[in-house]
């Protein structure tokens, strides 16, 4: 009686065990059908399905590189940039000129830029401009602000404390504000877009500051962007402004012009940027330049006496918690402030971004 009923018993596992294994052992048997069917998936929401089935697929068919592609934008549209990320790049040590991989680590990249998980923070920093000929004059910035995300960008405004100390002839030391306020709305997945304002009844500050730009994306990592930036000291001046950027594998390459439009005629400005990501968030940027006008806005009247630079910046981007973000960076010019008379330029910055609500 016992002897039978262990048979029983095993018998029954048995078939069950080859029953699993059997189900475990089952091959994709068309892959293109898998990928259509995963990739409908993904497109109709269910994007947990969509990424188990992905990665089982990548894992039957380990050289089907639109299969690791496919599942490296399921996990960035499931926000899971990091392992997006590797999918992707674990395809470029084999393929490093795979174009729609590469597009795909771009696209990745920008998204998790596009995604921070800070919902709603708060801004301090300090900065400083300062040059010795043909007077001593050191300008400096303190500012603080917040900031939120809401559906559609974020919304940042903040107050700015400037004092110039000013040497000899005419010595000064003053200090005013100004008020600003900056948005990132985005258009639609393709378009987006920067608008700023900022307002100072000071003598050194713009009186009125505003700014607009709007970014194209194109295919393959690549993006454009047009617009125009306004300031009222004692008379109107006006900047265009336009770009081209790319996005190749950890790096960002941007290449950027400006018109400006002075009194005695129309001058140029060409900026070029390289920043390499170490993640999601940390970076390393260096910025050349040559021209009339800087990159940056004007902040302090006396910026309208150049007549032409060339300029180098470093600035550096961290996350020293998950919290608290750094952005440190420092700057030299050679400037000609007089025709065939040049002069030594230095700044340097410091900027925190604490998140008080995460996502």
């Amino acid at each position: 009686m016992n002897r039978r009923y262990y048979l029983v018993i095993i018998f029954l596992l048995s078939i069950r065990f080859f029953g699993s294994a059997q189900l475990l052992s089952q091959e994709i048997k068309d892959p293109e059908a898998e990928f259509a069917r995963i990739r409908t998936l993904a497109f109709d929401g269910k994007l947990d399905i969509a990424s188990a089935d992905a990665r089982k697929l990548v894992n039957s068919f380990p050289a089907y590189g639109d299969a690791r592609i496919l599942l490296g934008r399921i996990l960035a549209w499931k926000n899971d940039y990091s392992n997006a990320t590797a999918v992707i790049d674990t395809l470029l040590m084999s393929e490093p000129g795979n174009a729609d991989a590469l597009a795909a680590k771009s696209d990745i990249l920008r998204w998790s830029k596009e995604n921070t998980p800070v919902s709603t923070g708060i801004r301090t920093g300090y900065s400083f401009d300062t040059f010795s000929d043909p007077y001593s004059r050191f300008w400096q910035v303190f500012n603080a602000g917040a900031e939120h995300r809401f559906k559609r960008g974020l919304v940042a405004g903040g107050l700015n404390i400037g004092n110039a100390i000013i040497g000899e002839p005419a010595p000064d030391n003053a200090t005013e504000w100004q008020l600003e306020v900056e948005a990132y709305p985005k258009i639609t997945d393709k378009n987006y877009a920067y608008l700023a304002y900022a307002y100072s009844p000071g003598i050194y500050f713009p009186g009125h500051r505003a700014a607009v730009e709007v970014w194209q994306v194109l295919p393959a990592g690549w993006a454009i962007s047009a617009g125009m930036n306004y300031y009222y000291f004692d008379r109107n001046i006006f900047l265009a402004l336009a770009s081209v950027e790319k996005y190749l594998g950890r790096y960002w390459l941007s290449l950027r012009g400006y018109l400006y439009f002075k009194d005695n005629g129309l001058t140029t400005s060409e900026y070029f940027n390289v920043r390499r990501y170490f993640n999601d968030v940390n970076y390393l940027q260096l910025t050349i330049g040559a021209g009339t006008a800087p990159d940056e806005p004007f902040d302090i009247q006396t910026d309208l006496m150049r007549l032409s630079a060339y300029s180098v910046r470093l600035a550096y981007n961290v996350s020293l918690r998950p919290r608290l973000m750094m952005k440190i960076g420092a700057g030299y010019s050679y400037e000609e402030y007089q025709e065939n008379i040049w002069r030594n330029r230095f700044e340097g910055n410091i900027n925190f971004i604490y998140a008080i609500k995460m996502k």
